[in-house]
């Protein structure tokens, strides 16, 4: 037994509006579930799967604004380089250039049409 996978949920205040900017900045395709008793929206890229709803209100708190630091979300991926040069032909707002983290990770943080931070990153194999 063990798990095998995860998925984060990000509540929005405009579902079809994040759904697009995950689409077509960030390479993620969309599958909608506006119908469903819980309306919601997956979105895939690769192995990764990030849930929208629609929330209750005009805008989200990041976490780095409720808790005083934090990403939102932590995506890996050993092709950092060329993942940011992606996000920044589709004008992604880039928070944190492509760097080694004080932890040994090699990441960089982007920030979402909501102003989640979202950084993708792998940590560097010691020795």
């Amino acid at each position: 037994m063990g798990l095998s996978g995860m998925s984060c949920i990000f509540p929005v205040p405009d579902i079809r509006k994040t759904a697009e900017y995950y689409v077509n900045r960030l390479g993620f395709r969309a599958v909608a579930y506006l119908d469903c008793r819980e309306p919601h929206i997956c979105l895939y890229r690769d192995k990764a799967e990030i849930i929208l709803l629609q929330a209750g209100t005009d805008r989200v708190l990041p976490n780095r604004e409720l808790y005083g630091y934090g990403y939102d979300a932590y995506l890996y991926t050993d092709g950092q380089e060329a993942l940011e040069k992606e996000f920044v032909s589709k004008g992604v707002r880039i928070v944190r250039a492509l760097d080694t983290t004080d932890y040994q990770n090699r990441e960089f943080v982007i920030e979402d049409i909501d102003g989640r931070w979202l950084a993708y990153g792998l940590k560097i194999q010691a020795g």
